[in-house]
């Protein structure tokens, strides 16, 4: 049974590290959450180190800036790790070949930025699909579109035999108040139909290598049971928290706000149907981040 806490202080002093989600947790895509900002401050004033661990498709100096124009202050985080750096690193050792077709938004073009630290790094060509080794995708063409419009090349890929490396294992996120679909929806789908889906992000382990890789390039090397991972997701955060064996914090006023009767706190009965329903615990719970 998970304990529901008022406030990340009751807990925070058991933990070195926190390897903290950004959307539904830090901020909801346009502002930041002052409440949880001052959490993060406070921790980390109390010698804690912030890991911003983010299914993000993007390199980490493209989360900066952009959590920084949210309102997420420097003084909140100690340094970031992507999802889209550890997929990223894959493609440029040739995980999915060296002519690939994107899927994914003008904006994400970063994501084919070379990477200083892969050796041999093979030569990385965009093409049409006909003409693709395999496809990269970092998120929908269009993030309000259903998942299936993509069905018809789908099935054409898996013919091929192409490798599709998802970049954000998440299947949506709140943008706001809208909900959208992330590159986690395409990748479901093409695994459904038959295909190969390779993921990095959360909850799969290559994320939480990267985590800890970071943690010791800024001289802070963290034992696993002095890690909190905290999260929105149940499917990625969680679940990932829980097969690396970090204690989990889920923030239920997130993506599972309506499933566990978030107001200002979860209701108890409704958060334990959720995570009995899902067949995930948590160590810990909360309504949000504070």
């Amino acid at each position: 049974m998970t304990q529901i806490i008022e406030q990340l202080s009751e807990i925070s002093p058991r933990y070195d590290a926190l390897f903290c989600d950004l959307w539904g947790c830090v901020h909801d895509g346009i502002q930041a959450f002052p409440a949880a900002v001052a959490a993060l401050q406070a921790y980390r004033a109390q010698g804690g180190t912030v890991v911003l661990l983010t299914n993000a498709p993007r390199p980490r100096a493209g989360v900066e800036k952009q959590v920084e124009k949210l309102g997420v202050p420097r003084d909140a985080w100690d340094v970031i790790a992507t999802s889209g750096d550890s997929a990223r690193a894959a493609m440029w050792r040739g995980a999915v070949g060296e002519k690939v077709y994107f899927i994914g938004e003008d904006r994400d073009q970063t994501f084919f930025a070379p990477m200083e630290l892969i050796a041999n790094a093979v030569n990385i060509t965009q093409v049409p699909l006909a003409e693709a080794e395999g496809i990269v995708c970092t998120g929908p063409f269009d993030a309000q579109a259903d998942p299936d419009v993509n069905r018809p090349d789908f099935l054409y890929a898996k013919t091929k035999g192409l490798k599709l490396l998802c970049a954000n294992p998440d299947i949506v996120v709140d943008r706001g108040e809208t909900r959208e679909w992330c590159a986690g929806a395409l990748a479901q789908l093409y695994t459904e139909m038959g295909g190969e889906s390779l993921y990095f992000g959360k909850p799969h382990p290559p994320i939480y290598d990267l985590a800890r890789r970071r943690l010791e390039q800024i001289g802070k090397a963290t034992p696993d049971e002095r890690i909190l991972a905290i999260g929105d997701g149940i499917h990625t955060d969680i679940l990932g928290g829980m097969g690396e064996n970090i204690d989990t914090l889920f923030i239920t006023g997130g993506l599972a706000r309506v499933e566990t009767g978030t107001d200002r706190q979860p209701t108890p009965e409704k958060l334990e149907a959720f995570l009995a329903e899902a067949q995930i615990g948590s160590t810990y719970s909360i309504g949000y981040l504070r």
